[in-house]
């Protein structure tokens, strides 16, 4: 089995962000692994994303569905059956396809890395891998392409005594205003959009960060840190450290 099997793959709660093409219908994902257990898990884990998932077990079936289904993002292995996963990015870039793409890899090397990422890849994962890194992955890829917007309609998050408003960017706690900088607001706002939720330091890297700005989970620590010190000093704590696994925020009680 090369996905890890702590993956979640439970539906997302009404909370979670939700994202969408522009026009309002469901992202797009072209799954390409010659492994149906590894296909089969992943198309279940992206529909609970509330995303249209469509697989191939070849490079050369992946082609044609790419010119058919034009996805939105493509996470596409590199050792394939017939033609490699480099190949078929190549051809699939000539063809016309400008979605980002997420490279799956036995592999661990540095040159492999490069080779993927020089070839046009956007994102890679070594196998085994976890449901929630990759699905985190695929997200980040997508912000930052632009070709999804999030399917939010209130901009106030609200958890427990705790109030987050994402068009004024401002902050309360039973009432008081918390001056936020904009990466503890970016923190912040992951965190209550996901309430009662786990998330690990790659989750959270990928989302506040973004992966290519090459930081470690050491970067997560301080800003919990500062967090805590604005949000929960002096009250009964809100962020909460789930040993070996991440963090996350909920209701004081």
């Amino acid at each position: 089995m090369t996905i890890n099997s702590r993956a979640n793959t439970s539906a997302p709660s009404q909370q979670r962000t939700v994202l969408r093409r522009a026009d309002g219908s469901s992202i797009r994902v072209l799954v390409v692994d010659d492994e149906s257990t590894l296909t089969d898990l992943l198309s279940m884990a992206l529909h609970y994303e509330d995303w249209e998932v469509r697989t191939a077990a070849t490079g050369q079936q992946a082609l044609t569905i790419a010119r058919e289904f034009r996805p939105d993002v493509v996470v596409l292995d590199i050792m394939l059956p017939d033609i490699d996963g480099l190949q078929v990015l190549s051809r699939m870039r000539a063809d016309g396809t400008e979605a980002p793409v997420l490279f799956l890899t036995a592999k661990d090397s540095l040159d492999d890395r490069i080779a993927g990422l020089t070839a046009g890849g956007d994102d890679y994962v070594t196998k085994p891998f976890s449901l929630e890194e990759l699905v985190a992955r695929l997200r980040g890829l997508l912000r930052r392409s632009r070709s999804a917007v999030a399917d939010t309609n209130d901009p106030v998050l609200v958890v427990g005594d705790l109030v987050l408003d994402e068009d004024s960017y401002e902050v309360h706690r039973d009432g008081s205003p918390i001056s936020l900088t904009a990466t503890e607001f970016e923190l912040l706002r992951f965190l209550m959009r996901n309430p009662r939720r786990v998330l690990s330091k790659t989750q959270i890297l990928d989302r506040v960060w973004s992966y290519d700005f090459g930081g470690s989970s050491s970067v997560v620590e301080l800003y919990i840190s500062y967090l805590r010190k604005k949000i929960d000093s002096g009250r009964t704590p809100m962020i909460h450290t789930v040993r070996g696994a991440g963090y996350m925020v909920k209701a004081a009680t």
